[in-house]
């Protein structure tokens, strides 16, 4: 992919289109071609592929080759070098649910914290050849539609809002009661975005995303995007989202003063 003009005076930012690079030559031979899936789980299911294994240990070697005294969190090879100032955290698929179904809904990706906070981020998407990227000040879009920078949209009531979230299934009874009494206000929910629903709501299309249980690897790349773009992200309690958990993102600050207000609500 050609790379597109980079938004962000962060020093590592051309350095996300290296690894954007490096993971997509990795996991692409496998979309949609015949591979095993392993099961994380001894009860549910939590699929894993080569393809993630592979895109992960081709951005790990890349980032001891160039920069040796950052640390990096992934999810299929744990952590190295945690108390580092610059810690990479990728997630190689997010959505392999989507990935081993075929559907191009899935994305790597691939996020800096520096010193505890989100710094920088970005979702690629190989198979449609888009990224998002984002520095917490600015966002930017590559891919078919050209390059340009994110901004989310205005929307400060739950009655006109678009929201998103993976599946309702995830979350808990109590966490559930929460969700479904915001999705009964809004306009629109849509669910089985993964990744692509923070983007969604970073380039103007979407308002909110409303999650559980996620982990560091799921939310750290797309908080320099959402927040880069005007949005917020943060935990349902207002902390930082940057070790998962319960998030909720907005793309405009006073719909995510009201998702806060919801979802600390009881019945």
């Amino acid at each position: 992919m050609t790379q597109g003009q980079i938004f962000s005076s962060n020093e590592f930012a051309p350095f996300l289109d290296r690894l954007a690079d490096a993971a997509s030559a990795a996991i692409m031979p496998h979309f949609r071609q015949g591979f095993a899936v392993d099961n994380k789980w001894k009860t549910g299911f939590d699929p894993v592929t080569i393809a993630d294994r592979n895109g992960e240990t081709a951005m790990r070697a890349l980032i001891n080759s160039t920069y040796p005294g950052h640390g990096i969190l992934g999810e299929e090879h744990g952590g190295e070098n945690l108390d580092a100032e610059h810690v990479w955290v990728l997630d190689p698929i997010d959505g392999t649910r989507a990935f081993i179904t075929g559907l191009p809904t899935w994305g790597s990706l691939i996020g800096l914290r520096t010193s505890g906070t989100a710094s920088l981020g970005m979702m690629v998407q190989p198979y449609i050849g888009e990224r998002f990227g984002g520095d917490c000040h600015q966002a930017w879009y590559n891919g078919p539609l050209g390059t340009r920078t994110l901004a989310s949209r205005a929307c400060d009531r739950l009655e006109e809002a678009t929201i998103f979230t993976t599946t309702p299934a995830l979350f808990n009874d109590t966490e559930r009661a929460a969700y479904d009494r915001i999705e009964d206000t809004v306009q629109l929910a849509r669910y089985g975005t993964d990744c692509y629903a923070y983007c969604m709501v970073a380039a103007g299309h979407g308002d909110a995303v409303i999650e559980a249980g996620l982990q560091a690897y799921d939310i750290v790349a797309l908080v320099p995007i959402i927040e880069g773009a005007g949005g917020v992200v943060t935990t349902w309690t207002g902390g930082s989202p940057c070790e998962g958990g319960q998030i909720v993102a907005s793309g405009d600050p006073r719909l995510h003063d009201i998702l806060l207000k919801e979802l600390a609500r009881t019945p």
